[in-house]
């Protein structure tokens, strides 16, 4: 089988569990844009933009250490490896825990949110449930067992949901009629949005459920000389992953300091901004998908010949997809924008630069295959943190000055700024000839289409339902015009590899 298809195929697998598990949840945008307030919805941002930062150090970058170090499947070395990781998640995440329990009130009045320290204690439990997970899907991923880590995804994803629709409908409905009923006496005002933090913190338990046949490996035993390999391969993609969580979540976190108005009204921008940011969803589903599906297949292709050629060849499918998504959001906005209540329509003016950061993202993650298959994952820790120093500047500079917008183009110029590093250092240690004249060809035209469709309604020279399919149609008749066989044929490799 052409391996840009068996790419394609798990990248689907994955994100089945993404795109249905993520449809659902984002229906969840409209239910707390519609239920709650700006600035309510502004805890809930700040909240997950926190757990962001915990979520990677948490897991110390032992998912990417797991697949380096634990050889083939049938390999004894990749059920120590296995145990390894695991029992160092268990331990560490039991005593983060314990710390925060002992701890939550002076932390809830540091983030000034006094009244709730309850929000904080759940927050930890959540974190600590999907950080001890994070190897069970990792072993998933890596033993391709792709069904089973999207049915125990979707589950999740679809308890979380109907846990949030009970909570925050049901129970605050009966609430409302007769506070004396059995399902109002479930809704406390005073918790509020603490509900979505309860709903996500069941359904993180019943993932565990799911996932306890999996700790069976734990047993195979702990091996000290390959938990110290481990973490010197595994903490420099700590580095690399919480770098990337500030360039994603810092603006967020940050916002409610930065904005020159009161309280409220900071929490209500955030809150506007984190909702228009959901409306980049598709192409972070996408980008998700990939990386699951991407990161063993880089891995497995790494020996084989003609890899390079393959891995460019998955960079200019990865954009004109990419693309094409960007296309179909921007272009169809006033169908989308219905997700988002009325109150928070007012930031979609950021939903085509997140969308364009998005995809610089993704570009540098399929570039990011250099200082993984050589090694130098320190060297690839200094590019985030590069990265990440210019998030934290761009933020400090322009969101005082422009609001959610600066924000917004901080984002994109931090991916982009990345991106253009990676790649010439990718150039250095592990050239790969990437197609850069259609990459760049590509992003033009779908950035010539949105501005085109632009101008034709400001014109009027056609309703924007017209114009909108007339450049999606377009985009899409170039793309398999100029590509569509062509990357979608076997390589000569792929037809010697399939006699063989």
């Amino acid at each position: 089988m052409n391996p840009l298809r068996r790419l394609a195929s798990q990248t689907a697998v994955y994100g089945l569990s993404s795109i249905l598990g993520r449809f659902l949840n984002y229906l969840l945008v409209p239910l707390f844009t519609y239920y709650f307030s700006p600035a309510e919805y502004g805890v809930v941002s700040e909240f997950y933009a926190y757990t962001g930062f915990l979520a990677v150090l948490l897991v110390f970058g032992l998912e990417t250490g797991y697949f380096r170090f634990r050889g083939k499947s049938s390999d004894i070395a990749g059920d120590i490896a296995y145990a390894t990781a695991q029992r160092i998640l268990f331990v560490a995440n039991l005593g983060f825990f314990l710390g925060v329990v002992a701890c939550s009130q002076p932390i809830a009045d540091a983030l000034h949110h006094d009244d709730h320290p309850d929000y904080v204690v759940w927050m930890a439990a959540i974190l600590a449930l999907d950080s001890t997970a994070a190897i069970c899907f990792a072993r998933l991923r890596a033993e391709e067992r792709a069904w089973r880590f999207a049915g125990i995804k979707l589950i999740e994803i679809v308890v979380t949901v109907a846990m949030n629709l009970f909570f925050i409908v049901l129970c605050r409905g009966a609430y409302e009629q007769d506070p004396t009923s059995l399902l109002g006496r479930l809704w406390d005002p005073a918790i509020g949005v603490g509900y979505v933090f309860i709903a996500n913190l069941i359904g993180s338990g019943v993932k565990w459920l799911l996932l306890l046949p999996l700790l069976r490996g734990v047993g195979a035993g702990f091996d000290r000389a390959l938990f110290a390999r481990m973490m010197r391969y595994s903490l420099p993609m700590m580095v690399i992953g919480f770098a990337g969580v500030t360039n994603e979540m810092l603006d967020r976190a940050l916002m409610k300091y930065l904005l020159p108005y009161d309280a409220e009204t900071n929490l209500a921008q955030l809150g506007i901004y984190s909702a228009c940011y959901k409306l980049s969803i598709l192409m972070s589903l996408f980008i998700q998908a990939f990386r699951y599906a991407g990161e063993p297949f880089f891995f497995a292709h790494a020996e084989q010949q003609g890899s390079k050629a393959l891995y460019a060849r998955v960079m200019t499918a990865f954009v004109i997809f990419c693309m094409l998504i960007f296309l179909l959001v921007t272009l169809y906005i006033d169908v989308f924008k219905y997700f988002i209540g009325e109150p928070f329509r007012a930031g979609l003016t950021v939903v085509p630069v997140l969308l364009l950061a998005n995809l610089f993202l993704g570009i540098y993650i399929n570039l990011s295959i250099w200082y993984k298959l050589t090694d130098r994952t320190l060297t690839g820790a200094w590019v985030a943190l590069g990265g990440a120093a210019v998030t934290v500047v761009l933020n400090l500079w322009w969101v005082p000055v422009l609001g959610y917008m600066g924000a917004a183009w901080a984002t994109l110029a931090c991916y982009a700024g990345m991106a253009a590093i990676s790649y010439l250092l990718g150039r250095r240690h592990y050239p790969v000839p990437y197609e850069i004249a259609r990459i760049f060809g590509y992003i033009g035209l779908g950035l010539f289409l949105y501005l085109s469709h632009g101008a034709i309604n400001a014109a009027g020279l056609l309703p924007w339902p017209a114009s909108a399919t007339l450049c999606l149609m377009l985009y899409l008749f170039v793309a398999y015009a100029a590509d569509g066989r062509r990357l979608l044929r076997p390589s000569p490799e792929d037809r010697a590899g399939s006699r063989d």
